[in-house]
């Protein structure tokens, strides 16, 4: 897998004949080795070991149902009372982010009503805090650390 605009961090990783696995701590399984999927365990520890996140806090490939389709999300990141303060959408590193993924986030979130918004193909990182009395999502430099 190529090297993504991540930290350094370690993996465990398992290979059988027809396919590569990566660990995941969120899930506490292995899981079929994919683009997408090494930008999202990418993903997973940056917001651990660099933000500060909680594993606990965290949570992977869920589904959801949006105007009765079943959809998943990437990631999302908690607060301790239970509400979303991370929406996370990952893709593999050969996918341009378009405005179109923006809008993909942004109709996950209408349900999910996070405070921060993420979107990544591993090279690109963009961050944004959302406005939902005028449903926009302002531009940041960075996510914030946990402890904020």
């Amino acid at each position: 897998m190529q090297k993504l605009n991540f930290p350094h961090y370690h993996f465990r990783f398992k290979n059988t004949e027809n396919s590569s696995s990566i660990f995941d701590i969120v899930r506490k399984k292995f899981v079929i080795l994919q683009p997408e999927e090494w930008v999202r365990q990418h993903v997973v520890r940056f917001l651990n070991e660099t933000k500060g996140y909680p594993l606990s806090l965290i949570n992977v490939e869920k589904q959801l149902l949006i105007n009765g389709l079943r959809k998943r999300y990437d990631i999302i990141v908690f607060n301790s009372d239970g509400s979303v303060r991370i929406l996370v959408e990952c893709k593999a590193p050969d996918i341009t982010i378009h405005q179109h993924v923006f809008d993909q986030i942004a109709i996950y979130n209408r349900d999910v009503k996070s405070s921060f918004l993420m979107v990544t193909n591993g090279m690109s990182h963009y961050y944004c805090h959302m406005d939902a009395k005028a449903e926009k999502y302002h531009f940041l430099k960075e996510i914030p650390d946990f402890n904020r």
